[in-house]
C-alpha cells in the first residue's frame, strides 16, 4: 500500500466507516436509474499569518472535513454532501444524491483497486515544518528588511499560508486512491511613495513544500526585493499610449493571460456544450505554426500539479495545442465519457462540497527559436508587458480584458520609460493567430496562480517565454 493511501485511511476509516461501508454505499447508489457514482472523501488543515506594519494583524488555523457523494446518470447529476464522515451520514448523502440523477439505468459496482498516482511533492504536513516563532520572526524580518532598501517605501504587508489536503476517492469504475497534498504561500506587498504620489508592488510565490523547503536560501528575501522594485517602477510610470499596437509578453507571470483567454476556451465541459471558441475545431489550425501548449499536472512540487485528480485519474501531460493546430480538450469523467474520449485527469474540485469539473493544473506555452533581445529589438514601437494584476475573459467568444501592474514603452527596439494604466483587450483565438515571435526563455510563475470558475477557486499554475504579439488593442491613459 501506498503511503498516502495509508494515511488516507488512518484518517477516514475508522468508527463504523470501513471498507464494507464503502461498498456498501456505492452499491446504494448504483440502484435502478444510475449509471455510476463516486465518494470523495477529505480532511484539510490550514493555517495563514498576516502582517501589516510590522503588527500580527492576522492569525488563523482551520480544519475541515466531510464527504461529498455524486451519482450521475446521463447528463445529470445529484450531489450531496455530510462534514460528519459516518455510515448513516454516507447513506443519506448517498440517497439524495441517488433521487437527484435517477434516470439511467442498472449497472452493477466494480471491485475497488488500489491505485497510486505520481509522487510529485512530499506527504507531509507543511504547518509544522516551522514553529510559529519562526513564522512571525521571518514576517518581521521581511518587514524591516523591506523597509531598508528605500526610503520611499511607507507601508510593507507580508504574510505566509500553510495546508495539508487528504483526500480518498471510492468510484463505481472500481477507482480507489488517495493523496496528501501540502500548499506553502509566501508574499509581499509594498507601498511607495513619492512627490505626493503613492503606487504599489507584489511579489510572492510557493508551491506544495514544506515551509522550511521552499524558503531555503534568498527566496523571502528576493520576493522583498522584487516587491520594492515593482512599487519603485510604478513611481516613475508615465501614463499609458492607447491604441492598436505589437505587444511584447514577458516571460512567466504573463502566461495567466494565456490561462485565462485560452486555456479555459479548452476546458472538455464548455466544448461538450458547444459554448467555447474552439468547439469543434480539433485538428483545424488555431494558432501560429510557433505555437505549443501543454497542460500539465506532473511538474514536481508546482502549485498546480496532482498526483491524482479529484476523481482519482493520475494526473498527465496533455498537448492541447502543437504546432499551432488543436490536438484536443482537458477532461473530467464526465465530460470525456459523453464524447467518448478517456480523462485527460483534469477533474478537479474546490472541495468535498464541490462537484468536481474540468480544470487545468499548470498551463504553459513552450518555447521557442528568439532570444527576448531578439525580439526587444524587432519591435520599432510598442508595449512590454512584464506583470498583469487581473483581467476578464468571455468563454463563448474568447474577447478578454487585462490590466497590466508593470509595462515599459518600447520605442526604436529599446525599453524606455514604464507606464501605467496599460490595458490589453483582444480574443484570445485571435491573438494565437497574431504571435509572430516566441522565446527560447520559458519560466513558470512563482506560485501564486488561483483559478476560479462557477465559484469554486482552485491553485494553478501558468508559463510562457516571451512572446511579441502583433497588433494587439491597448488600452491606455495617455
Amino acid at each position: 500500500m501506498n503511503h498516502a493511501l495509508a494515511v488516507a485511511e488512518q484518517k477516514f476509516l475508522s468508527g463504523d466507516v470501513n471498507p464494507s461501508t464503502i461498498e456498501r454505499t456505492l452499491n446504494a447508489l448504483l440502484r435502478p436509474g444510475v449509471d455510476s457514482a463516486d465518494l470523495y472523501f477529505q480532511h484539510s488543515r490550514a493555517e495563514s499569518w498576516a502582517l501589516d506594519d510590522g503588527i500580527v494583524k492576522d492569525g488563523t488555523h482551520h480544519i475541515e472535513q466531510g464527504v461529498g457523494v455524486r451519482a450521475v446518470a446521463g447528463e445529470k447529476v445529484g450531489f450531496a454532501y455530510s462534514d460528519e464522515i459516518d455510515s448513516g451520514s454516507l447513506l443519506e448523502a448517498a440517497g439524495s444524491a441517488r433521487a437527484i440523477a435517477r434516470g439511467g439505468h442498472a449497472v452493477a459496482a466494480h471491485a475497488v483497486t488500489p491505485m497510486r498516482g505520481r509522487d510529485l511533492y512530499p506527504a507531509q504536513d507543511p504547518i509544522d515544518s516551522l514553529d510559529s516563532e519562526s513564522k512571525v520572526r521571518l514576517l518581521k524580518e521581511i518587514d524591516a528588511y523591506a523597509r531598508s532598501l528605500d526610503p520611499r517605501v511607507q507601508q510593507v504587508m507580508v504574510g505566509l499560508s500553510a495546508e495539508i489536503d487528504t483526500v480518498l476517492i471510492a468510484q463505481t469504475d472500481g477507482t480507489y486512491a488517495a493523496d496528501v497534498r501540502p500548499l506553502v504561500q509566501f508574499r509581499v506587498q509594498v507601498i511607495a511613495s513619492a512627490n505626493g504620489r503613492r503606487e504599489s508592488g507584489f511579489s510572492g510565490g510557493g508551491g506544495r513544500l514544506a515551509f522550511d523547503t521552499w524558503l531555503g536560501g534568498d527566496k523571502a528575501r528576493w520576493h522583498a526585493r522584487e516587491a520594492v522594485r515593482q512599487a519603485l517602477v510604478n513611481l516613475e510610470s508615465v501614463p499609458a499610449p492607447a491604441g492598436s499596437m505589437t505587444v511584447v509578453l514577458g516571460a512567466g507571470w504573463p502566461g495567466i493571460l494565456l490561462h485565462e483567454a485560452i486555456g479555459h476556451g479548452l476546458e472538455g465541459d464548455f466544448n461538450r456544450k458547444g459554448t467555447s471558441a474552439f468547439s469543434g475545431r480539433v485538428g483545424e489550425v488555431v494558432a501560429s505554426k510557433s505555437i505549443t501548449v501543454v497542460d500539465d499536472g506532473t511538474l514536481p512540487g508546482r502549485r498546480g500539479s496532482l498526483s491524482i485528480d479529484d476523481e482519482g485519474t493520475p494526473s498527465q501531460c496533455t498537448t492541447l495545442i502543437e504546432d499551432g493546430v488543436l490536438k484536443g480538450y482537458l477532461f473530467d469523467k464526465l465530460n470525456a465519457r459523453l464524447m467518448g474520449v478517456a480523462s485527460t485527469g483534469n477533474g478537479r474540485r474546490e472541495s468535498f462540497s464541490h462537484l468536481p469539473m474540468p480544470r487545468m493544473t499548470n498551463t504553459y506555452m513552450k518555447p521557442g527559436p528568439h532570444q527576448r533581445e531578439e525580439i526587444i529589438r524587432s519591435v520599432k514601437r510598442g508595449l512590454y508587458a512584464v506583470n498583469f494584476a487581473g483581467g476578464q475573459v468571455d468563454i463563448t467568444s474568447g474577447k478578454f480584458v487585462f490590466s497590466a501592474s508593470e509595462a515599459y514603452l518600447i520605442e526604436d527596439g529599446k525599453i524606455t520609460a514604464p507606464v501605467k494604466g496599460a490595458t490589453l483587450i483582444g480574443s484570445g483565438p485571435e491573438v494565437l493567430t497574431r504571435v509572430s515571435m516566441v522565446g527560447v526563455d520559458l519560466e513558470f510563475d512563482h506560485g501564486v496562480g488561483v483559478c476560479g470558475k462557477e465559484g469554486q477557486s482552485v491553485p494553478v499554475g501558468v508559463g510562457q517565454p516571451t512572446l511579441r504579439i502583433d497588433g494587439l488593442t491597448v488600452g491606455g491613459t495617455a
